[in-house]
């Protein structure tokens, strides 16, 4: 009988990617998520109230602000922020089961809530930086956008030196200066991590059958 090691014998992974606003970082998720099924985008708890075509349980799992506290108080929440009055947050729960089924979940957050997650599940955590090829490049992304005047696009602008001082607490860096290119480096920074050893959870067993398999090779001999 020939020994198997399938797909979902493996512990799913969370890929945190953060960036300064422009740097390309929403464009490479979407674009993950678009082409790869085993990945999915993490679905947070929020107290504001859902927008015109949002899903509960797709878009957001909304909830009271009680409901919100009482999962801060238990621990239950990976990461939080408070966003205009409204506060946010990765469940821990939900987390944890997509990483049970082999479900890799994709993060699209700061560097304070990677921090945050880093130091409750940083074994199944994986980090990657997406920089701008240079400052000038980033303020004209922000100007192309058009979605925000121009004191928006100075206040972003400002804001980037802060949010690229912490690139060197993350696992990977890119440098998105060709897309596709920025996205083939991404990619391969996936693939390898859910080759990891530790990842592969039906890894040893296999190994184990493969040897007494072919032990019985040498007994025929």
């Amino acid at each position: 009988m020939n020994s198997k090691l399938s797909s979902s014998s493996r512990r799913g992974l969370m890929l945190v990617i953060s960036s300064p606003s422009g740097a390309g970082k929403s464009t490479l998720c979407r674009q993950l998520l678009a082409k790869d099924k085993r990945i999915s985008l993490s679905v947070s708890v929020t107290t504001r109230a859902p927008r015109e075509g949002e899903e509960n349980g797709k878009d957001y799992f909304f909830i009271s602000q009680s409901e919100f506290d009482k999962l801060l108080s238990s621990k239950k929440l990976l990461e939080y922020a408070t966003v205009f009055k409204n506060s946010y947050g990765t469940p821990r729960e939900y987390v944890e089961e997509q990483l049970h089924n082999g479900q890799d979940v994709l993060f699209d957050i700061d560097w304070q809530g990677a921090t945050q997650m880093r130091q409750q599940m940083n074994n199944d955590l994986v980090s990657v930086f997406i920089l701008p090829p240079s400052t000038d490049v980033l303020k004209k992304r922000l100007e192309d956008r058009d979605q925000d005047d121009l004191d928006v696009v100075q206040y972003r602008m400002s804001q980037s030196a802060e949010e690229m001082s912490h690139w060197a607490e993350y696992d990977y860096v890119i440098i998105n200066d060709d897309l596709n290119q920025a996205q083939n480096e991404l990619d391969a920074i996936l693939a390898a991590e859910r080759l990891k050893r530790e990842r592969q959870i039906g890894l040893y067993e296999f190994v184990s059958q493969l040897g007494e398999q072919a032990k019985t090779y040498n007994s025929k001999v």
